[in-house]
C-alpha cells in the first residue's frame, strides 16, 4: 500500500560548508539520521535539513517582480508538488529517507541583504520554507519522490 500522497520531486540540493558560506549545490547528499546533511554546517538540533517549496517562492519572486534564484533562500533542499505551508508535525518522505517537519524557516536579516524587501515578503504563508530532522537517512539525488505519509505512525 502506498504511504505517501501528494507526490513531488526533489529539484536541487544544497550544502553549507560552513556558518554563513556559501551553498554549494549537488546532484546527491548523504541524509545521516539525528544528524542532517553530511558535511553541512548545521549538524543534530531540531534544524537538520532546510526546506524551501518551488510554489511558494515562485508567488514570492512573482510579489517581488523579480526572478529570484532559489539558492538565495539558503535552504538545503527545494521540492516540487508539496506545499510546506502549516506542515509542523508531518513526515516527509524523499527518496527512501524520511525527515520530521519541525517548523517554519522564519526569514533572517540574511534574505534583506540578498534582496531588499525579500525579508517583509517572505514573511506570510511560510514563504521561507520549513526545518525538520532527519528520522530515516540514506542517499538522495535530484530527482528523487517527495511526498507526505498519510499517518503519523510513532516515532
Amino acid at each position: 500500500m502506498e504511504n505517501r500522497n501528494q507526490t513531488g520531486r526533489l529539484e536541487r540540493i544544497w550544502v553549507k560548508r560552513f556558518f554563513r558560506g556559501p551553498m554549494d549545490e549537488r546532484e546527491t547528499a548523504l541524509l545521516v539520521r539525528q544528524q542532517g546533511l553530511e558535511a553541512n554546517a548545521n549538524q543534530g538540533g531540531k534544524r537538520q535539513v532546510t526546506l524551501l517549496d518551488v510554489d511558494s517562492w515562485g508567488e514570492l519572486s512573482s510579489e517581488m517582480g523579480t526572478a529570484l534564484a532559489p539558492s538565495v533562500r539558503r535552504a538545503n533542499l527545494l521540492v516540487s508538488g508539496v506545499s510546506l505551508r502549516e506542515s509542523r508535525g508531518r513526515i516527509l518522505a524523499v527518496g527512501k529517507s524520511r525527515l520530521l517537519i519541525n517548523g517554519e524557516t522564519r526569514p533572517c536579516e540574511r534574505m534583506e541583504e540578498a534582496c531588499t524587501g525579500l525579508q517583509e515578503v517572505m514573511l506570510p504563508r511560510w514563504r521561507g520554507g520549513a526545518y525538520a530532522e532527519v528520522l530515516e537517512g540514506g542517499q538522495i539525488r535530484v530527482g528523487d519522490a517527495v511526498g507526505w505519509e498519510r499517518e503519523h505512525p510513532a516515532l
